[in-house]
């Protein structure tokens, strides 16, 4: 029972509420809470109340909810049982969970890793933390306790734990790789993981590390990773991690893995003999793309063929296909060739765009030859019929423009070059009629109807998203690489996969609730959350200064995020 007290101190009348109970056979006074002079209470109820010293605004949408998710995942407590806890200070798995979590939210460096942390509403639900604990000097000598293979076994133990809580279906799995180029120095000998190669940024004059990713079709969830030299290919690799990755999925089914292999979705990048070969022995099922010019007699058929097979599924309006057998890498096998309006408007838009600066370009050319004719034009190395051929085939590099724009180079009487070129009208028609707008789909699922193909095939898009957000500056789980050496780049694979997973269990809560957002609106709509803390002075020195804690205004959505994730609201005084 609550009662309130007053108290007369040197003539003047204090107040207080006070909680009253049993204990021990007797009524006590439990609890008491001081409220203030007369004046003060009135003040209160007429909101008319002290003013604070100071606000503090904090980030606490994004940061809270990514550390409630790390908690049910047992992210440190998976971590620290490959790699114990030292005698004291913060464990391993404390620095990896704070790395995963940064990097969810604003990628920074460990040097300036307190600063970001005192800026957000971490270090109210984790008070351990403190600017002496999180020293970049800290999280390397805990990086330096891991390496490649004890990441990957913390890894599949965490995942292995994520799947069977969250029961996750795994009939679908999505496949593919990419690269980071990095400023690691040449001459540096201590990393050879960072190597050069084909660049997917272009960047191909930096050393780039390479990363494989295993993902679900599903929630984004990512299942199984590889971080790899930067100078193997796709198709080399693709070998190598398919069958760790299928030996991991063959200990998680066990005995129902001959009923439960999930479907394997990959790019045509890692299309060969070999690694269909190896599907094969795997006993995989499958869904794929194969380069179309690889099979002309599908290219050509137009695409107002009448025996073409429209889709009638949702989500597939104006997609039309065609089925048929065909032996490829050494079998007979399914393909689908599909037509889609939208892809075709797309690959149109594309050549139309580069025939107007092919054309520009080749203009630019046959002027320059023709000022050099009349005189205008007289320094530089005189141009030649084979440096113009050259030149020309530069300019219409391009998918299709060669045969587009055919050109002519020939001698005047003086044995100068002269460029002539032209668009082909019937090459333009054909190629509207017949490739622009096809994809050539390969499965081995012969039962699978033609749209079932389609739409698992479409489902690749989940981890390009995934590889174009890991790569965004702003909201990006990889970028930047601050690290140089090859264990600490394996366990920055780790926390980054990790921030991968928070994410996409977030995003996967938010759905099972009905809330249909993008992952970008996701962490746009929690990223906009703050909590602020009003600071009021206190009239006794030496007292801890009251606090008022609110959030910033939120809207319909947002409520929802907080209900839907279980977040903690904070309270509206203390």
């Amino acid at each position: 029972m609550q009662r309130l007290e007053a108290k007369t101190i040197h003539g003047r009348t204090y107040y207080y509420l006070s909680l009253w109970g049993w204990k021990n056979g007797k009524c006590r006074r439990l609890s008491q809470q001081y409220l203030g002079k007369p004046e003060d209470i009135a003040r209160a109820v007429s909101g008319s109340g002290p003013t604070p010293d100071y606000a503090l605004v904090l980030d606490w949408g994004l940061p809270q909810a990514l550390w409630q998710e790390a908690a049910r995942a047992q992210v440190v407590q998976h971590v620290d049982q490959l790699c114990p806890k030292r005698a004291q200070g913060l464990s391993t798995g404390d620095y990896i969970r704070l790395a995963a979590i940064n990097r969810a939210c604003e990628p920074v460096s460990k040097q300036a890793m307190w600063e970001w942390v005192s800026q957000t509403a971490l270090p109210r639900v984790w008070p351990e933390a403190s600017a002496a604990q999180l020293t970049s000097q800290h999280f390397w000598d805990h990086m330096d306790r891991l390496d490649g293979p004890t990441a990957q076994a913390i890894w599949q133990q965490l995942i292995d734990a994520v799947l069977e809580r969250e029961q996750i279906p795994l009939s679908q799995v999505c496949y593919d790789g990419t690269n980071f180029y990095t400023f690691i120095d040449t001459f540096n000998l201590r990393c050879q993981v960072a190597k050069r190669g084909k660049n997917k940024q272009g960047r191909a004059n930096l050393r780039q590390v390479s990363y494989a990713l295993f993902c679900t079709t599903d929630g984004h969830l990512p299942l199984f990773y590889d971080v790899y030299e930067g100078n193997r290919n796709d198709a080399k690799e693709f070998p190598q991690v398919l069958e760790r990755f299928q030996r991991w999925l063959k200990e998680r089914t066990g005995s129902t893995w001959a009923t439960t292999k999930p479907t394997l979705i990959f790019d045509k990048g890692n299309n060969s003999a070999q690694n269909f070969a190896l599907i094969d022995a795997l006993e995989l099922p499958y869904v794929g793309s194969v380069k179309l010019d690889e099979h002309s007699d599908l290219a050509q058929i137009s695409n107002q063929d009448a025996r073409w097979q429209p889709a009638t599924e949702p989500g597939l309006e104006g997609t039309k296909s065609w089925r048929t057998q065909q032996v490829v890498y050494g079998q007979e096998r399914t393909l689908v060739l599909t037509y889609n309006p939208n892809l075709f408007d797309s690959q149109w838009a594309t050549v139309q765009n580069d025939l107007a600066h092919a054309l520009g370009q080749l203009a630019t050319v046959q002027q320059n030859l023709q000022d050099r004719a009349v005189g205008r034009v007289k320094g530089g190395t005189p141009p030649t019929v084979e440096s113009v051929q050259r030149k020309c085939q530069q300019i219409l590099q391009r998918q299709h423009l060669r045969q587009l724009v055919p050109t002519t180079v020939t001698r005047d009487a003086a044995g100068r070059p002269r460029l002539s070129y032209q668009m082909d009208a019937t090459a333009q028609q054909q190629l509207q009629d017949t490739y622009l707008g096809k994809t050539l789909l390969i499965t081995g699922h012969k039962q699978w109807s033609d749209a079932q193909v389609i739409r698992a095939y479409r489902s690749q898009f989940v981890i390009e998203e995934i590889f174009h957000e890991m790569k965004d500056r702003h909201i990006g789980a990889w970028w930047p690489l601050y690290h140089w050496t090859d264990s600490k780049i394996q366990v920055h694979g780790l926390y980054c996969t990790i921030a991968l997973l928070l994410r996409a269990l977030l995003w996967r809560r938010a759905r099972q609730a009905g809330l249909r957002l993008s992952m970008s609106g996701l962490l746009e709509r929690l990223g906009q959350l703050r909590q602020v803390i009003n600071v009021f002075p206190t009239k006794r020195a030496g007292q801890p200064k009251p606090e008022q804690e609110v959030l910033t205004k939120r809207d319909e959505t947002q409520s929802r995020l907080i209900e839907i994730l279980g977040l903690q609201s904070p309270k509206s005084a203390v």
